[in-house]
């Protein structure tokens, strides 16, 4: 037997499954920055064990963007949205190897840019649906 969901991973849930398929990809990048930065917090304060469990999980959500792109028919956009997510990968790999947060901050740049990117195209598109 299932335990019971509680209400929060009810809410969490919901929250996910009303959004479009754009506001996903945003709420992706939301998360690998929030990764990214309580690795940089944990390696600040000597911890490298959090510091490598947040890097895998920010590489797990940029896994999940890179496998979502179509190499086929996406085009130019996504061949360049395939090189900045391998770009980002070896940097995170590089970071956790040295166990050091001296790239996060290209991570950051480049996750900030693509993040807002989508953004605003979410909410273009939510406009132009209107």
């Amino acid at each position: 037997m299932l335990p019971a969901a509680s209400g929060a991973d009810v809410y969490r849930r919901l929250h996910v499954e009303s959004r479009t398929p754009l506001e996903l990809i945003v709420m992706l990048y939301d998360g690998a920055l929030v990764r990214v930065n309580d690795a940089r917090r944990a390696i600040d304060r000597g911890d490298v064990t959090a510091f490598r469990e947040e890097i895998g999980r920010a590489l797990g959500i940029i896994a999940e963007l890179q496998n979502t792109l179509d190499l086929r028919t996406g085009g130019e956009i996504a061949r360049s949205l395939d090189a900045l997510y391998t770009f980002v990968t070896t940097a995170l790999l590089d970071a956790s190897a040295r166990s050091s947060g001296a790239s996060l901050a290209g991570v950051e740049a480049v996750l900030s840019t693509l993040r807002d990117a989508w953004d605003e195209i979410s909410r273009r598109a939510v406009g132009d649906a209107q």
